[in-house]
C-alpha cells in the first residue's frame, strides 16, 4: 500500500475536523448496560482481514454475555486513522467502541502527527483481547533454512538482498526493520500495494524475504511454497512447534505481534469498563470462540484496563523508536 501523507491527513482532518469536539458521558449505570440500545464495534480496516475476522468472532458472543446487540462497523482508511478518531469523539457512554490494533494506536501515531486525535487523551481501554504471530520467511531459492544463514547471507552481500512489505508503516514493515537493526543489516525494501502482492512477490522469488501474517504463512509453509525462519512471539506457534521463535534464533527479547486491543472514547464509565471487560474475558473463554481464533493462529491474551497504560506506552514507545531510527516516513 502506498501512502500519501499529505492527502491522508486532509481528508481525515476534512471529514473529523481539526478541533476534538467535546463530548459529555451520559450517565450510565453497569446494571442497565447496553440496554436496548446497540453498541457498535468500530473496526478501522475493510471487511475481510483479520480485524474484522477477530471484531466478528467476539461480537457475536459478546452480544451474549451483555445480553444486547454488538453491531461490527467497518471504517477504513488511513492506515487506520480514520476509524480511530471517529470513536474517539463518539459519546462516551459505552454504545461506540473500537476494535484496535496496534499498528494504529502504537504505529501509526507516530507516521501520521496531524491525524486529528491524541491517542494518550482520546482513548479508554476495556484491555487487551489477542495477539497473532508473524512469520519470517524466505524464498526456498535462497537456500536459507534459519535466521542464522539469513544473516550471513545478506552481511556477504549487503544491500543485494530485498523484502516486501505492504508499505510504510504497516505491521510487517515495522517488524522487519526491527529485525534488521537487531541483525546490523542492510536489505532494501520493496513496497507493494498490499500484503497478497508482497507475499506473492515472496512466492516468486521477486523477493528474498517477508514477514508473513500467520493466517497466510501457514498454509504456504505446509506446500514448501515459502520457508519459514523464525515466529515473531515470544514463544513457538503451537501450529507450527517446529519454527523456532526470533529470540531463541540468536535474538534475545525480539517481539512483533499483531496486538488487538477493545477501546472506548476517553471519559466511558469506569463501571462499564469493568464490565466489558468481564465480558470480554468470558467471551475469550468460551470454547467456540477460542477454536475459531486459534484456526486463524489468533490466540487470547486478555487484559485489564488497569493494565491498559502501562502496556501502550511501552508499545508505542518501542515502536515510535524503530520508526525514528531507521528514518521511516510515509515519503
Amino acid at each position: 500500500m502506498v501512502l500519501d501523507r499529505r492527502g491522508l491527513c486532509a481528508a481525515s482532518l476534512a471529514f473529523f475536523g481539526a478541533a476534538a469536539a467535546s463530548r459529555p458521558a451520559a450517565a450510565q449505570s453497569a446494571d442497565s448496560y447496553p440496554g436496548n440500545r446497540p453498541v457498535t464495534l468500530v473496526v478501522a480496516w475493510a471487511p475481510g482481514g483479520s480485524t474484522d475476522f477477530v471484531a466478528r468472532v467476539v461480537a457475536q458472543q459478546l452480544s451474549k454475555e451483555l445480553n444486547g446487540n454488538v453491531v461490527v462497523d467497518n471504517r477504513p482508511g488511513a492506515s487506520g486513522t480514520v476509524g480511530h478518531a471517529s470513536v474517539a469523539r463518539a459519546r462516551a457512554d459505552g454504545h461506540t467502541l473500537l476494535l484496535g490494533v496496534n499498528s494504529t494506536y502504537a504505529m501509526a501515531r507516530h507516521l501520521f502527527p496531524q491525524r486529528g486525535y491524541d491517542d494518550d487523551k482520546a482513548f479508554a481501554s476495556a484491555g487487551r483481547l489477542a495477539v497473532s504471530p508473524i512469520f519470517l520467511c524466505a524464498n526456498p531459492k535462497l537456500g536459507a533454512n534459519d535466521i542464522k544463514t539469513l544473516v550471513a547471507k545478506a552481511k556477504a552481500q549487503p544491500g543485494k538482498l530485498s523484502y516486501g512489505s505492504s508499505g510504510a508503516g504497516s505491521s510487517a514493515h515495522l517488524a522487519t526493520e526491527l529485525f534488521l537493526r537487531a541483525a546490523g543489516i542492510d536489505v532494501q525494501n520493496v513496497t507493494y500495494r498490499g500484503g497478497a502482492p508482497a507475499v506473492q512477490a515472496l512466492i516468486t522469488g521477486e523477493v528474498e524475504m517477508a514477514f508473513v501474517d500467520a493466517p497466510t504463512a501457514l498454509p504456504l509453509m505446509a506446500d514448501k511454497k515459502i520457508v519459514p525462519l523464525g515466529v515473531s512471539t515470544a514463544e513457538r506457534n503451537p501450529q507450527a512447534p517446529e519454527v523456532p521463535t526470533i529470540a531463541e534464533s540468536g535474538f534475545p527479547g525480539y517481539e512483533a505481534t499483531s496486538d488487538f486491543a477493545l477501546l472506548a472514547p476517553a471519559g466511558t464509565p469506569a463501571p462499564v469498563l469493568r464490565k466489558l471487560a468481564a465480558a470480554t474475558a468470558a467471551t475469550m473463554k468460551n470454547p467456540e470462540v477460542l477454536e475459531r481464533l486459534r484456526q486463524n493462529s489468533i490466540f487470547p491474551t486478555v487484559g485489564t484496563p488497569e493494565e491498559w497504560p502501562a502496556y501502550f506506552t511501552a508499545e508505542s514507545a518501542k515502536w515510535g523508536d524503530v520508526i525514528k531510527t531507521r528514518g521511516i516516513t510515509l515519503e
